[in-house]
């Protein structure tokens, strides 16, 4: 019986590696991973389009995605959809205000370019 368990024991150490709780290659050991890591393929030379945030991965950490990464991305995400949303307001505010403005100098110029209604041409 106890040579059965020097038997497991040996056996234990041996697939576990050095038994020193290092596990390193050196002892037999699978090497440490490389962190995964978002490698951020959000362009910073330009506006952000759809097809940048398609294309982003997030890192999956052993208890779900990193959160600070996650929200890195997703507050640069909402920086620049509420620039662009403030750029749309105005844009749409100053063609409203174009637009009116060419409505009121056709009214204030009646006649002019109006051929006559009374047929006498």
């Amino acid at each position: 019986m106890a040579a059965m368990v020097v038997v497991i024991a040996a056996v234990t150490l041996a697939v576990l590696g050095s038994g020193d709780g290092s596990g390193g290659p050196a002892a037999g050991g699978l090497a440490d991973a490389e962190p995964d890591r978002l490698d951020d393929p959000l362009p910073l030379d330009r506006p952000v389009v759809p097809a940048d945030v398609v294309r982003v991965r997030l890192p999956v950490a052993p208890r779900g995605y990193r959160m600070a990464e996650v929200d890195d991305v997703l507050d640069r995400l909402a920086a620049e959809l509420a620039e662009r949303d403030a750029r749309i307001t105005e844009l749409e505010t100053a063609l409203a205000g174009a637009g009116a403005s060419a409505g009121a100098a056709a009214e204030a110029a009646p006649g002019e370019g109006a051929a006559p209604r009374d047929g006498k041409g």
